[in-house]
């Protein structure tokens, strides 16, 4: 209940998706933005031991809705992919990060667009920059191998062409 507390508290503090300045290493010259789509969802960790031993929260994977125009009009997961509920879907790669604006954001991410399917909201992007992040980072300890943890996060995602 605490997380889902927790997310809806992320959407209803959602900045605007007013033009964003970022860091030189996430900078896409020459791109101009296809749609911009905000995500809350949850950063998930796996709780696992190191070389040492020491156990340790892993990042396995985010699980967010993308929302526009206060609708969800897809979702984001593993890959890491966004697909669309009209069919279109890319696939990225992380090619550049900057730290978020706190220790408990995560990173800011400039990625490649590697794979996709169809068009739609998505047509001719191929840069994505994850910006604005609220929250998703790890805290606390993990006392079970194999345990997870869902960290409440929120961002907004660029999509450049």
């Amino acid at each position: 209940m605490k997380h889902l507390i927790a997310l809806v508290a992320l959407a209803l503090s959602a900045p605007a998706l007013a033009q964003t300045a970022v860091p030189d290493a996430l900078a896409a010259p020459g791109q101009s933005p296809v749609t911009t789509l905000h995500a809350v969802g949850a950063q998930i960790y796996d709780c696992k031991a190191d070389a040492s031993g020491k156990l340790g929260w892993k990042f396995r994977e985010p699980l967010a809705a993308l929302i526009a125009d206060g609708k969800t009009v897809g979702h984001h997961y593993a890959g890491p992919i966004w697909v669309l509920d009209e069919g279109a879907a890319l696939v990225g790669k992380v090619v550049a990060n900057a730290p978020g604006a706190t220790a408990a954001d995560v990173a800011w991410l400039k990625l490649a667009v590697v794979a996709r399917h169809g068009a739609g909201l998505f047509e001719g992007a191929t840069t994505i920059q994850r910006i604005n992040t609220k929250g998703g980072v790890a805290s606390g300890d993990c006392k079970a191998e194999g345990a997870f943890l869902a960290a409440p996060y929120s961002a907004d995602y660029v999509f450049l062409k």
